[in-house]
């Protein structure tokens, strides 16, 4: 099966969030998850798994390969330097941004958040009994740009923690090396711990490069947690396996001073798939990369030509477009309209916070048939 095989009834059988949350007549184009189907090898390491009913517990060796798969492919593919024995594993990535409020700060101080941002991170920071300081992101007529005064204007004298989304969900921005700079000065200035999702970086278009925040410089890293998995880029986010990389012996004793079960168990299959696909996996990538580049052209291209009132600047990194419906004036808000009238479920921009009110997030990972479909619909709507 290639890309573009993709069957619309074998889709509909699945019984993840995305295919299964909407009726029959909705097409999903929403939560960021990949239609595609495994990488081969990777599904028959699973069958395999389960053919012989390797599902029990797994031993500290299988974490272990997942430390110093996650620091080879670091050092391989962003020139980052990382000692397998300051990587844990976790669950998943949001596990590791609530386990770092608890971590790194006391009740009743702040984190800062810059929206519009993934949802989780609006809801940990409350959920923990955090105070949540919002710093929303700069439009510059071009891009999103962090807003350094307005971080520097947030900041107050409880401010312990800096969230930090590189390359930034929904935006579709992968920072350049100078922007991570600026902000890293931010971070000193204030003395802050920065929780950096770097879950996206295996998904970044050729004409950038993805720069991990701990990479900068050694100060810099000896004040952040970079938290990752694999399962963005090969699709696999329901074996539930993340990494948490610390910069500094310091940080990573307060974050295990927390007790241990709280992180849960971890799932077998995923430990294993995830140490395939870090050592393997990356011609399937590349690949799938690719196909994604050409649809998020496509997507581009089609916006631009059949609904120009839409605000869309291709994305440098992730399979999200972040499109700008505010011209458009829908009603109730674009989220709804596209489900109603086109019967096309896309993310609702106002869950992303401050800056998100009037936009919906679109997920291309998807044949160039669905793809095509999606975007017919909405056009017809708006025409209607």
């Amino acid at each position: 099966m290639t890309y573009d095989d993709l069957d619309l009834a074998s889709l509909r059988r699945r019984r993840g969030e995305k295919w299964a949350t909407y009726p029959d007549d909705v097409l999903p184009a929403w939560v960021a998850d990949m239609d595609f189907p495994l990488w081969p090898p990777l599904r028959e390491l699973l069958a395999e798994r389960v053919a012989i009913s390797d599902l029990g517990y797994p031993r500290e060796a299988a974490l272990q390969e997942v430390r110093e798969a996650f620091a080879a492919r670091a050092g391989r593919r962003f020139a980052w330097p990382v000692e397998p024995r300051r990587v844990e594993v976790l669950t998943d990535v949001v596990q590791g941004l609530y386990l770092g409020l608890l971590a790194f700060s006391a009740p009743g101080e702040a984190a800062i958040v810059q929206t519009p941002i993934y949802p989780p991170f609006l809801h940990a920071v409350p959920e923990c009994g955090r105070r949540l300081l919002i710093n929303q992101l700069r439009w510059d007529g071009a891009a999103y740009a962090i807003d350094l005064d307005g971080l520097r204007a947030a900041i107050d004298g409880g401010t312990r923690l800096l969230l930090f989304c590189n390359p930034q969900n929904p935006t579709g921005r992968a920072f350049s090396r100078a922007e991570l700079e600026a902000l890293a000065d931010v971070v000193l200035e204030h003395d802050l711990i920065v929780l950096s999702d770097e879950i996206h970086a295996d998904l970044v278009y050729p004409a950038r490069t993805h720069t991990p925040f701990a990479g900068l410089s050694p100060e810099i890293a000896a004040r952040t947690v970079t938290l990752t998995s694999a399962s963005k880029a090969f699709n696999i986010a329901g074996l539930r396996c993340a990494v948490a990389v610390f910069g500094s012996d310091a940080l990573q004793a307060r974050f295990n001073a927390l007790p241990p079960h709280v992180r849960g168990g971890l799932n077998a299959l995923g430990l294993a798939a995830t140490v395939l696909v870090w050592r393997d996996g990356q011609p399937w990538l590349d690949a799938t990369l690719a196909y994604l580049a050409a649809n998020r052209d496509f997507a581009a291209r089609f916006v631009t030509d059949h609904m120009p009132a839409i605000r869309h600047t291709a994305p440098e990194a992730t399979y999200l477009a972040w499109l700008d419906c505010r011209q458009l004036g829908l009603d109730p808000d674009p989220y709804n309209f596209f489900l109603e009238q086109a019967r096309v479920a896309l993310s609702d921009g106002a869950a992303f916070g401050s800056g998100g009110e009037g936009f919906v997030r679109l997920n291309f990972a998807t044949s160039r048939t669905i793809l095509t479909e999606v975007l017919g619909r909405m056009h017809i709507a708006l025409m209607d």
